[in-house]
C-alpha cells in the first residue's frame, strides 16, 4: 500500500527588526510541531490569501504589529517527514505598534550575530543565514608583505564597507595561515565584521572563526556528515549543480557559485552568465553568492537573479599596488 506524501503547507514568515538591527524571534509551543524551539513568526498562508497579506494578518495576530512595508528575502522547502513546508520569507521594512506575544508565546529581540546560537527548526537555517550574512564578501588576496596585508584589510574594512570576509590564503603554510588568521579575526571581530576560514573545519573552529569556508575539494572529499556545530556558520565553493547537491546535504549555511562572468585568475572556465547563474540557483535552499568577475555594481543584477550577494577579491580590495589574485 502506497502512503500518500503530505500535502506541502505554504508559510509566510517575517523577519523584523529594530532600530539597533536586532531580529525579533519567537518560542513555539511545546505542543506544536517543533515545539519548544525558536522561530522567526509567521504562519500559514490560506486559500485566496497572498504571501503579503498572510503575513500582515499572522502578524498581527501573533504580535500586535501592523506590517507596513516588506521586501521577499528568501525561499525555503523543506521536508520533515511528517510534515513539508514551504517558507516564503520576508523582510519587514516598517511596521506599527509594539510586539508582544498576543498568544502568551515568549518573544525575543536578539543581535543578528546571536541569533546561530538559538534552538531553531531544521526549516528555518537557510533563513538564519539569509539574515546574518551581508550582502558583500570580501575574498581576500595572496600579497608577499603580511604587514601589508594587514594594512590593507584594515582600510577595506574602514566605513563599514566590507562586514563579511573570507581568509583565502593557499600561498601560506598551515602554521602561517594559522598565524595569520589569529591577527585577522581580531580585526575583524574588533569591528563585528564576520570572519570565515578557508581552512579545514577543526581549525576555524579552534580559532573561534565565525565560519569555515569548503573549497570545492574540500567539499566532495567530505563524508556526508556536517563538520560544524550549529553555531559556527558553514560555506562553500560550487561550481556546477552537483556541488550545490553537496553543499545543501552537508548543511551548508551558504555557498558562493563561480564564475558567473570571465575572470583573469581563472581565464579558463567558462563563465555561467546571469542566466546560466539563476537556472542553478532556482530552488536551492540557502543564500548564494555570486562571485567571478563583480563588485557593488552587479548587486542589483545579482539580487534579480536569485542570489544572496556578491563576493569578490579585486572589486572590494584597496588597490595598493594590484595584489597578486588567485580567484
Amino acid at each position: 500500500m502506497r502512503v500518500k506524501a503530505a500535502a506541502e503547507v505554504h508559510v509566510a514568515v517575517g523577519v523584523v527588526t529594530d532600530a539597533a538591527g536586532r531580529v525579533l524571534i519567537s518560542r513555539r509551543a511545546a505542543d506544536r510541531h517543533q515545539g519548544g524551539l525558536w522561530e522567526f513568526p509567521g504562519g500559514k498562508v490560506e486559500s485566496g490569501e497572498s504571501v503579503t497579506e498572510a503575513l500582515r494578518r499572522e502578524l498581527n495576530e501573533e504580535l500586535g504589529i501592523r506590517v507596513l512595508r516588506t521586501r521577499p528575502l528568501i525561499r525555503v522547502s523543506h521536508d520533515y517527514g511528517d510534515k513539508r513546508v514551504l517558507l516564503d520569507v520576508h523582510q519587514v521594512d516598517e511596521a506599527a505598534g509594539e510586539a508582544h506575544g498576543r498568544e502568551g508565546q515568549p518573544v525575543r529581540w536578539v543581535p543578528a550575530e546571536e541569533l546561530p546560537r538559538y534552538p531553531f527548526p531544521a526549516a528555518n537555517r537557510p533563513i538564519l543565514a539569509a539574515v546574518v550574512l551581508p550582502r558583500r564578501c570580501l575574498v581576500t588576496p595572496e600579497m608577499d608583505d603580511e604587514r601589508r596585508f594587514l594594512e590593507t584589510l584594515e582600510r577595506a574594512l574602514q566605513g563599514g564597507g566590507s562586514r563579511f570576509v573570507q581568509l583565502r590564503r593557499h600561498d601560506l603554510s598551515t602554521s602561517d595561515y594559522r598565524c595569520m588568521a589569529t591577527r585577522v579575526i581580531e580585526l575583524c571581530r574588533a569591528r563585528r565584521v564576520l570572519v570565515a576560514l578557508n581552512a579545514d573545519p577543526d581549525t576555524a573552529l579552534e580559532l573561534g572563526a565565525d565560519a569555515c569556508h569548503l573549497t570545492a575539494a574540500r567539499l566532495r572529499g567530505a563524508n556526508g556528515v556536517r563538520p560544524l556545530p550549529d553555531y559556527r556558520i558553514l560555506g562553500a565553493s560550487c561550481h556546477d549543480a552537483e556541488e550545490l547537491r553537496r553543499a545543501v546535504a552537508l548543511g551548508a549555511d551558504y555557498a558562493f557559485l563561480s564564475p558567473v562572468m570571465a575572470t583573469a585568475s581563472h581565464p579558463e572556465a567558462k563563465p555561467l552568465g546571469w542566466a546560466g547563474f539563476q537556472r542553478l540557483v532556482e530552488g536551492v535552499p540557502l543564500p548564494v553568492f555570486a562571485l567571478g568577475g563583480l563588485g557593488d555594481r552587479d548587486l542589483p543584477d545579482a539580487r534579480a537573479h536569485g542570489a544572496h550577494g556578491v563576493a569578490g577579491i579585486g572589486a572590494f580590495w584597496p588597490d595598493l599596488g594590484s595584489p597578486r589574485e588567485t580567484g
